[in-house]
């Protein structure tokens, strides 16, 4: 009831605060016999780790991840796999003057109602930050859906701000500090750079793919794959919306347009984004995500104290001025814990299901 803990057969508990000494997670569920270290999980982090560039945070986290248990000589054992990353390089006192204020479009608010307590400490528990565990745990989903599915997982950001990035190739996301699809993001870097010398931040969106996805994951009512989907995507901090293939576009498609025709040699398009009737169709998962500006910036801002009374809110210290430049991993993380999910639940109730006619080619 607490909301911490993710998913059920493969189910992820998130434990720790931003400025605790330590964050981590519990895995429950991973099936045994996956060989597994840390070699398999620090890449990803490494990817969302602040610091790797002048667009992000420039707090310096190793994110070095440990395996306190669940693995032995190499191999999962089937039982918890706890993973922890120390905090090691936390600067409280930056959050001196939002101890009894609230930064508009921040949880500082929605949490001192809820709870009578917060922790101003860089969000402590709202804190994207929190994204790391839960990326840790991804990476055990990747690795175990690759060897069994021969899965993929990519993401990369589509817009930042008020500018558009049109897809060129995977092969550039990883090339920039933007995690963007293309060549030249000079023009990116640019509008980037003047926001940040204006104290201000800006939104994204981005678009993340699973590969080679099997036919017939999720169930037909209320536990349909793309509705599990959006609730993993709207459970990544800043996340404000989620579209699902052509998503909103869908409502200006006639239906000779949206539906995806079937041929021998596939489906002719994939505006369903993969999923019928919460089932998928074995074409790729195709989500799109839009993330709110950073609330923690450094133009002033109209609100209140825990007294009610007027004030003006300036957050200083080290933050993003965009958040959606590293959420590229967490939502390859998020997707592949949903279709982990699923994979475990089909191959429990359909594991010996057979049909005649063959899965046609993927679009």
């Amino acid at each position: 009831m607490s909301g911490n803990t993710f998913g059920h057969l493969f189910a992820v508990t998130n434990f720790g605060e931003s400025h605790g000494p330590a964050i981590g997670c519990v895995i429950d569920g991973c099936p045994p016999g996956l060989a597994l270290s840390t070699e398999d999980i620090q890449p990803d982090l490494d990817r969302r780790r602040p610091g790797t560039s002048k667009f992000v945070t420039q707090r310096q986290e190793a994110d070095q991840v440990e395996i306190l248990s669940g693995v032995y000589e190499g191999v999962t054992t089937g039982t918890p796999i706890a993973l922890l990353i120390r905090n090691t390089d936390q600067r409280s006192k930056d959050y001196g003057d939002i101890l009894r204020t609230f930064r508009p479009g921040h949880a500082d608010y929605a949490y001192w109602h809820k709870y009578g307590v917060r922790d101003p400490r860089g969000g402590g528990r709202s804190s994207a930050r929190l994204t790391a565990p839960m990326v840790a745990a991804g990476a055990v989903a990747k690795k175990w859906l690759a060897q069994h599915h021969d899965m993929s997982f990519r993401a990369c950001m589509t817009q930042l701000g008020a500018m558009n990035i049109d897809f060129e190739s995977w092969d550039y996301v990883a090339r920039n500090p933007l995690n963007a699809p293309v060549a030249d993001t000079s023009a990116l870097e640019a509008y980037l750079g003047e926001l940040r010398k204006a104290g201000d931040s800006c939104g994204a969106r981005l678009r993340v793919v699973a590969s080679n996805m099997p036919v017939g994951l999720g169930q037909p009512l209320f536990d349909k794959l793309d509705a599990d989907i959006a609730y993993a995507m709207m459970g990544v901090n800043a996340v404000k919306g989620v579209e699902i293939g052509a998503g909103f576009a869908s409502a200006a498609q006639t239906g000779s347009v949206h539906g995806d025709s079937l041929t021998p040699q596939g489906f002719a398009s994939n505006n369903a984004g993969g999923v019928l009737g919460g089932i998928s169709t074995g074409q790729d998962l195709d989500v799109s995500v839009a993330i709110k500006p950073t609330s923690s910036i450094l133009v002033g801002r109209e609100s209140i104290d825990i007294d009610g009374q007027a004030t003006e809110v300036i957050t200083k210290g080290r933050h993003d001025p965009c958040v959606g430049i590293r959420a590229v991993p967490i939502l390859e993380a998020m997707l592949a814990l949903v279709v982990m999910e699923h994979a475990l639940a089909h191959r429990a109730q359909c594991a010996d299901v057979r049909v005649s006619t063959p899965s046609i080619a993927r679009a």
